[in-house]
């Protein structure tokens, strides 16, 4: 496998311009969730610079655009919180410690081959817990809004103290957040693929604060330092290593998540199939370095990659671009963040927020699946006001369980027992013959599709009804797939049959199936030519049984002993 990502100068105009352009959207996005992380605008910077470039090296997919991104930075901002609550001290750098614990599981997901599981999950749950976090991202962004530092607390910290933030309120940096947020939204469309939207209301917004509101109390950034930032040295504590752990999981599964979404967009646009795996390895290596130096943690960004792709990015040069240019930002042009008012970032993460929600799947989920629906607000409910993992665990639970519910019940349509001829139609006229001689005394349990674990109850609840039978066949021709559930209640069945002394017969058990039931023993245990390729075979078979079994004592000659015939 390549190492590198796919590195081309035959689209180098297109390259450098998508990068270009992917960088100057990436300044305020990359500021604004610095500070709304709780860790600084320097920080954001950082994880802009060392997850873009280590995942444009690394990554999988040439037009991905890696930054720090809404859903990560909401989960960064609850451990940054967390860890400094319990460890004043020490909490930051723990927290960059799980950054890179993060890219370490990454890169195990890569490694392990796991890239086409992280996305293997129910849609209503994926829109669920990306729309809490865009309502988590709005209501942290409330304190900033209002002209006040974000009260402690996370979500219910904010909303607790929402009256005195609201009384308290600041209106000339209430006023700056609304025109940010007014100036990305209404921004015209037609130019938007030459200005970003949030470069020109960073640039509006601060002019603003500098010359019209000179002599108001603003809060803004401040100045970040220049030069290449410091080494973090990993920080451990054995009472929150646990939590370090998990917290480090939620990071690294969703920035997976985020990522590969964002790679699979870019796979529809660019019409170029990408590998997720190498893709998380990138992931990982970015997010590593990331916490190596003080960054918070990063995915791939819809919006970067998008614009990316739209103006002329085609190979990972692109995200090298962007990488070198925001670096540039970070060594020399750390004077020019001091006047930007804290209110305008906060406008460009409100909107981000806006944008996280999934606005489309929320007016429509009622009437594609009430239940579907349910789920969805349930996630939204659990990210919101408890945790993002118990969120997504509870949601997938739920999800998987009304699946298999509807598979079992398709499935079970699929078990048929066969005593009659008028209760199938899917048997041939030979077939029907061969049943109707044996007068109900053949029972054929027919079987279909693949046998999965819910469908062992349907299995017992069958067979517990059925008796009189003189001869069992179990019709394994159309099972591709037999789990251990339905197999061991298969398994039961065939024993009863063999104890009450009743034959038993198997037909068309073919590759992983036949070699589950010789697994089990139950081919062992049948008689010898007990096990056919057709239902024919086996019913032409089971029917001369019962006619030997009916005949009386003699030589067999055409009944000539038979007394009912002399």
């Amino acid at each position: 496998m390549r190492i590198f990502n796919e590195f081309r100068l035959d689209n180098l105009r297109g390259d450098l311009f998508g990068g270009v352009t992917a960088a100057i959207i990436a300044l305020p996005m990359a500021l604004a969730f610095g500070v709304a992380s709780g860790a600084g605008p320097a920080a954001g910077l950082y994880g802009a610079v060392l997850v873009g470039l280590f995942a444009s090296l690394f990554g999988g997919t040439p037009t991905l655009i890696s930054e720090p991104t809404g859903p990560m930075t909401v989960v960064m901002t609850a451990v940054i919180a967390s860890l400094i609550a319990v460890n004043p001290d020490n909490g930051m750098a723990m927290a960059f410690t799980v950054v890179m614990l993060a890219g370490v599981f990454q890169i195990l997901f890569g490694a392990l081959k796991l890239g086409r599981y992280v996305t293997m999950m129910p849609y209503t749950v994926i829109s669920g817990f990306m729309t809490g976090i865009g309502v988590i991202l709005i209501i942290l962004q409330l304190g900033p809004v209002l002209g006040q530092a974000t009260p402690p607390g996370g979500v219910l910290g904010t909303l607790e103290r929402l009256p005195t933030l609201i009384s308290s309120l600041q209106p000339f940096e209430t006023m700056l957040a609304v025109l940010t947020l007014g100036l990305i939204v209404f921004f015209p469309a037609r130019l938007r693929r030459f200005l970003p939207p949030q470069l020109v209301a960073l640039v509006i917004g601060t002019l603003i604060s500098v010359f019209l509101l000179s002599q108001m109390d603003i809060r803004r950034i401040g100045e970040i330092p220049t030069g290449l930032p410091a080494l973090q040295l990993p920080v451990f504590n054995a009472a929150q290593w646990q939590v370090m752990v998990v917290d480090a999981a939620v990071l690294a599964v969703l920035g997976s998540i985020d990522a590969l979404l964002t790679s699979v967009i870019a796979e529809n646009l660019t019409r170029k199939e990408c590998s997720s795996d190498k893709e998380l390895f990138g992931q990982g290596m970015g997010n590593l370095a990331s916490g190596l130096f003080g960054g918070i943690p990063g995915a791939g960004a819809t919006m970067g990659t998008v614009v990316n792709i739209q103006t002329g990015g085609r190979s990972a040069l692109s995200g090298l671009t962007r990488a070198v240019l925001l670096l540039i930002v970070v060594l020399w042009a750390g004077p020019l963040t001091a006047y930007i008012p804290l209110a305008v970032l906060a406008g460009i993460a409100i909107k981000v927020g806006f944008d996280i929600i999934d606005w489309s799947f929320l007016r429509r989920a009622h009437r594609v699946s009430p239940k579907a629906a349910w789920i969805m607000y349930g996630v939204i409910g659990l990210t919101v006001f408890v945790d993002l993992i118990t969120a997504v665990a509870i949601g997938v639970f739920i999800a998987n369980v009304l699946t298999i519910d509807r598979m079992v019940k398709l499935q079970s349509q699929s078990v048929k027992a066969i005593e009659h001829t008028d209760e199938s139609h899917d048997l041939t006229r030979d077939e029907q013959t061969l049943l109707e001689r044996a007068k109900g005394k053949i029972l054929v349990f027919a079987l279909g599709g693949p046998l999965i674990f819910g469908l062992a109850k349907a299995i017992s609840r069958q067979n517990a009804v059925l008796a009189g039978h003189a001869v069992l066949i179990l019709d394994f021709t159309e099972v591709p797939m037999l789990g251990v559930s339905s197999s061991l209640a298969l398994e039961q069945m065939v024993l009863e049959d063999l104890e009450a002394g009743r034959p038993v017969f198997i037909v068309g058990a073919q590759g992983e199936v036949k070699k589950r039931l010789a697994t089990l023993g139950l081919l062992e245990a049948l008689a010898e030519g007990h096990v056919t390729e057709t239902r024919q075979e086996a019913l032409e078979k089971a029917t001369a049984l019962l006619e030997d079994d009916a005949s009386p004592p003699g030589n067999g000659n055409s009944g000539q002993d038979d007394p009912a015939l002399a």
